[in-house]
């Protein structure tokens, strides 16, 4: 094989509970993690010479800083394989979301050229590289709705309800350094079990500060709230500026598209266990 597409899938933060700050700065965690069926989709082509060659330029994103190069590079240096690569890149997520585009895209970049370049790694060390490239990244390497703790790289593969989700993202892109910087952030949240999640209800402990910082994410709270079965809140996904809704269908998601407000964008996408990508892949 020298040719390979995969979808790049989203994900969702359930909740997202901060527990403590290690002494590093980075805080400590707990969350869940929901794949979905809708993301970006990357395109590989074997090289028989050495380079790795983007040929999709992000906007503000210089392509040596790109994380689908990042994860190339380190997986090639990491492995010592002669082959290179060309990659193409169909982005669709918002960036700065709080779905995890760029994790995933770098997670799917390590799963397929480990695929393409015949490398034989396994998935703990691909995810040991992945967490090189960010805390999320293992989760898509992985490939599996997950309760996440540590700085969300200790990962427990769970079983989540499949249902379908509304999902929308005001015109403005979340810091997350200066989330987890504010002053006024939750750090001090007591630990809680699963079971205690679902039984009990949770919150994402970024979101009260996000709303102050980002009067266009509190709209578009305050407007998917509105218009959610039996005006169910809606939450905050990680520390991005995607907010999203539970629906009991896709057409009753999909209708509620056709009346997004202005400066709000959206889509609906399908909750899953396992991500298309290892489907794909056989990696199940």
């Amino acid at each position: 094989m020298t040719r390979l597409s995969l979808l790049s899938p989203a994900k969702l933060n359930l909740m997202l509970h901060i527990t403590g700050r290690r002494a590093d700065g980075y805080h400590q965690l707990q969350t869940l993690f929901q794949l979905l069926d809708y993301g970006d989709t990357l395109h590989f082509q074997l090289r028989d010479d050495s380079q790795i060659q983007l040929h999709s330029e992000l906007s503000g994103v210089e392509p040596q800083h790109n994380l689908i190069v990042k994860a190339a590079s380190l997986l090639q240096s990491h492995s010592q394989s002669p082959l290179g690569i060309d990659i193409w890149l169909d982005k669709i997520l918002p960036m700065g979301g709080g779905i995890g585009g760029g994790s995933s895209n770098a997670a799917t970049t390590l799963l397929a050229l480990n695929h393409l370049w015949q490398l034989g790694l396994d998935l703990d060390q691909l995810a040991t590289l992945g967490l090189q490239l960010g805390a999320d990244v293992p989760v898509f390497v992985r490939g599996h709705s997950a309760w996440a703790e540590g700085v969300g790289e200790q990962l427990q593969a769970i079983e989540i309800a499949e249902t379908w989700y509304f999902v929308a993202k005001p015109d403005c892109s979340v810091s997350t350094a200066e989330i987890f910087s504010h002053k006024q952030l939750t750090r001090d949240t007591s630990p809680i079990t699963i079971a205690a999640v679902f039984e009990q209800g949770h919150r994402n402990d970024c979101e009260a500060v996000v709303r102050v910082l980002y009067p266009q994410v509190e709209s578009a709270l305050n407007w998917l709230s509105s218009h959610s079965p039996n005006h169910t809140p809606a939450r905050l996904t990680g520390t991005g500026a995607c907010v999203f809704a539970c629906f009991p269908d896709q057409q009753s998601a999909q209708q509620l598209l056709q009346h997004l407000p202005v400066g709000l964008h959206g889509f609906v996408a399908k909750g899953v266990n396992i991500s298309p990508t290892h489907r794909s892949l056989n990696l199940m």
